[in-house]
């Protein structure tokens, strides 16, 4: 299996920005990148999988995996699950408030 992980090359050194999990010794292979393409900060509330040991074809095929999921998470009574524990109860009172008066209708 291969790992990758981010570096920056000075001096004649290479530091990485990140330990490689389960990696005590192994031959390496180094890609120098332009400097253009360093990486932008992810999105606040996005996840930095290449951070956490997952690369391009991982995250692409775990998208596809959660796409199935996307249309239930994206529902208005599901918003009561981002909320923090301490609003959960009122979303929840309202949410049923709310389908009491569908039905009631």
């Amino acid at each position: 299996m291969l790992t990758s992980v981010e570096g920056i090359y000075k001096d004649g050194k290479i530091e990485l920005l990140e330990e490689p999990a389960d990696v005590r010794e192994a031959r390496v292979i180094v890609t120098f990148l332009p400097a253009a393409s360093s990486p932008e900060p992810a999105p606040q509330g996005s996840i930095d999988l290449r951070a956490r040991g997952m690369g391009e074809a991982e995250a692409a095929n775990l998208r596809a995996r959660l796409k199935a999921f996307a249309e239930d998470w994206e529902r208005e009574d599901m918003r009561a699950y981002d909320a923090p524990m301490h609003d959960r109860d009122s979303e929840r009172a309202a949410l049923e408030e709310k389908l009491a008066q569908e039905i009631a209708a």
